[in-house]
């Protein structure tokens, strides 16, 4: 499994990013979390690879908690990659924990 990536940034989207790593470039979903995070032009970010029938995706964190949220996240059934993503863009790793210790379901 790729753990983490530190490279270039070769293209910087809300939603995701292009880092060059030993001349390969490697398309690296992140949150919108990780995005403010990002400020230089070079960076390291710690990494999810998911692997399906037809694709194989790079979810890419700019700390290991943000990581270890994303994965507990997507063990829940019914939570993807995508979904988990979407959660850690919209709440901030302290909320969705208090949401889920508190079960608002609401939020």
């Amino acid at each position: 499994m790729i753990t983490q990536i530190t490279g270039k940034i070769l293209e910087k989207k809300p939603t995701y990013v292009v880092i060059e790593c030993n001349g390969i470039g490697y398309i690296i979903h992140i949150s919108l979390q990780t995005f403010s995070s990002l400020k230089d032009e070079s960076c390291k970010l710690f990494t999810h690879l998911s692997v399906k029938e037809d694709s194989h995706t790079l979810y890419g964190f700019f700390d290991q908690s943000e990581r270890h949220l994303f994965r507990n996240l997507i063990s829940v059934s019914g939570v993807g990659p995508s979904t988990a993503q979407v959660i850690l863009s919209t709440y901030n790793a302290n909320e969705i924990i208090s949401y889920i210790t508190t079960a608002d379901v609401a939020a």
